[in-house]
């Protein structure tokens, strides 16, 4: 079974999940909301990662000038209402996230771009590598 199948198969499963609690229109944007603010979080986890050269608790990023230094929050509007993201952030203050520029509070138009990259059974690496790209 090829990988795209199987992420459509992992979409689907996660959609009949979602859908179990939807009743309204108003109730979509909970589980939207979620999957949008994870989504995001993947995405800035990774832009850390290709800045630093390495993954989170690597053991390549011992003893490394520059490391990650926690995480700020910040509140962003979308589609689907208000989010607070957590951004990452670097030692030496140099990161710059593509995804959610510093200062950027708003992010319209976002929840399409997501929705029709899942639905096209694009990974959450995938998906942070096409946004990154954008």
């Amino acid at each position: 079974m090829s990988s795209i199948m199987l992420d459509k198969d992992r979409l689907e499963e996660l959609a009949e999940e979602l859908a179990k609690g939807v009743k309204t229109e108003a109730d979509l944007g909970g589980p939207l909301g979620q999957l949008m603010k994870l989504t995001i979080q993947k995405a800035l986890d990774a832009e850390m990662n290709n800045h630093l050269g390495y993954e989170k608790h690597s053991s390549e990023g011992r003893n490394k000038k520059n490391s990650r230094n926690g995480y700020n929050s910040k509140k962003i509007k979308t589609d689907s209402g208000e989010l607070e993201i957590e951004t990452p952030r670097d030692r030496d203050s140099n990161f710059e996230p593509q995804l959610i520029k510093k200062g950027q509070r708003r992010l319209l138009g976002f929840d399409q771009k997501i929705l029709t990259l899942y639905a096209k059974g694009q990974t959450t690496r995938d998906i942070a590598d096409t946004l990154h790209e954008m």
